[in-house]
């Protein structure tokens, strides 16, 4: 099986926001050592020029060993700054100075080690006696690679002419003095990075559920179209999956539109071919010179075929009406046992000119989610057909209880029953199965007539369109039984 379009979706957005976030974040880390250090480098210079001024004096008079310079630096390593510097203590000052002749030999060491060595060969001190910014970074110490100090010079001239280089002042400071701030600045990064890595794939993930919810619904959409289930059209969206879906859907209207026109109008030719071909032949005969008896008779043939065409053609509207509609227009909360009572009291004068009885066994409430005037035609048509095969003096039957829905996909859903019987001659076996089809009728016990057969296809379709279903079998006494199941609301 192929990996899902959601889940490339995501993988890819997540890519590529993943790789460009790391290439980012590395830049970021890589740099931010070096910017540091530059950034120490610079402070360094402004702090070693200043301090080269301050020196000069007591350089030019060789008193810089014990002058009023070095007892300042003296004091001054002596003195707890007590700062937090970005969450970290500073206790003690690291500024390491030294001043060298203008031979290039150390006259001064603030920390009293390397007074008399000769510096001239040294990067910072060889470079400003001839003029040019010299700086180093050297091991803290004889083969210790990982503690380097920075080391940055500045010319000492002349107080007097201010051209004359009479030395060489370095300022020095561990490179590991910055090392805290370097490690918290890489960590903070990391961790925004994650953070951003961390919400763009939520902002991935949320985007990528949306377009394969999108997706995903047509997708389901097209199946059920293509597999003939009725299903409503895609919600509308204000983009391209909404246009898409509305195209689908705009398709589909035409497609089974032209396929239903089709259909329903060679369904109809069948079923009017026999009325009409009665009509005909009696209005042929009527043409001749007939006694009053048999033309009375003609007459009352065509009068009812008449009838036939126009009651098919009603029930044909009726069928196609909702037949048309994959869902449900409009669902409100209906009581049944209300619909059921009132299908009752108006269908009394049809009972009391059949001379049959309605007895009724109704519970006080039974609420289902539908359209209250389609499930009264349903129910009417099946009462009508009680009604047509039921003997003279007979009884039918109006139950609703409570029952459980048994065809597959609906097993062990609750909902409502309601059953019709009646005690006619029932229903031949050969006709159990296609009770349901359109035009398929049977004839009439007393009169032998046939209906249009379209009354049982439009109960059937009304089920379907509230998510229920209809049934007609033998019952066990005699007598046929319709059923119609309807899920509670």
């Amino acid at each position: 099986m192929g990996v899902r379009l959601g889940l490339k979706l995501f993988l890819g957005f997540f890519l590529i926001v993943g790789i460009a976030a790391f290439f980012v974040m590395r830049v970021f880390v890589d740099e931010v050592k070096p910017g540091v250090r530059q950034a120490m480098e610079s402070t360094l210079v402004d702090s070693a020029n200043v301090l080269a001024v301050m020196a000069a004096p007591d350089l030019k008079a060789g008193r810089i060993a014990d002058g009023r310079f070095a007892a300042h630096m003296a004091t001054a390593q002596r003195r707890d700054p007590r700062a937090m510097v970005w969450r970290f203590p500073k206790r003690s000052i690291d500024y390491r100075v030294t001043v060298t002749d203008a031979r290039g030999i150390v006259v001064y060491d603030s920390r009293g080690q390397d007074v008399g060595r000769d510096n001239s060969r040294w990067n910072d001190v060889y470079r400003t006696l001839r003029g040019q910014y010299g700086a180093r970074s050297s091991p803290g110490a004889p083969g210790d690679a990982d503690s380097t100090v920075m080391h940055v010079a500045a010319p000492v001239y002349d107080p007097d002419d201010g051209r004359t280089l009479i030395g060489v002042l370095t300022l020095a400071q561990p490179n590991d003095s910055i090392d805290p701030f370097i490690t918290a600045s890489q960590r903070a990064i990391v961790a925004r990075g994650a953070w951003l890595i961390g919400s763009a794939a939520l902002i991935g993930l949320l985007m990528t559920w949306w377009l394969a919810r999108g997706i995903g619904s047509l997708s389901r959409y097209a199946k059920a179209v293509s597999a003939g289930e009725p299903v409503p059209p895609p919600k509308p969206r204000g983009d391209e999956i909404g246009d898409l879906g509305q195209a689908l859907e705009t398709m589909r209207r035409k497609l089974e539109g032209k396929a239903y026109v089709e259909q329903y109008v060679q369904s109809l030719t069948h079923e009017m071919k026999s009325p009409l071909a009665a009509i005909r032949g009696a209005a042929e005969l009527l043409q001749e010179p007939l006694p009053e008896a048999d033309r009375q008779r003609f007459a009352a043939n065509i009068a009812q075929q008449e009838r036939r065409l126009t009651e098919t053609i009603d029930q044909l509207l009726r069928l196609a009406e909702v037949e048309q509609h994959g869902w449900l227009q409009r669902r409100t909360v209906v009581d049944l046992s209300m619909l059921c009572r009132q299908l009752a009291e108006d269908a009394a004068p049809r009972l009391q000119a059949a001379h049959l009885s309605l007895h009724c066994e109704l519970p006080g409430h039974a609420n289902v989610q539908g359209d209250a005037f389609l499930l009264r035609q349903a129910l009417d048509n099946l009462l009508d057909n009680a009604i047509a095969f039921s003997p003279e003096g007979g009884r039918i039957g109006l139950r609703l209880e409570a029952g459980q829905a048994g065809q597959a996909g609906q097993a062990g859903q609750g909902g409502w029953e309601v059953v019709l019987s009646d005690q006619g001659p029932g229903v031949p076996d050969y006709a159990l199965e296609r009770v349901f089809e359109r035009f398929y009728s049977l004839a009439r016990p007393g009169s032998g007539q046939r209906s249009s057969g379209l009354g049982l296809p439009f109960v059937a379709e009304v089920a379907r369109l509230h998510g229920g279903h209809a049934c007609l079998r033998n019952g066990p006494a005699g007598g046929a039984q319709a059923t119609l199941w309807l899920p509670s609301a």
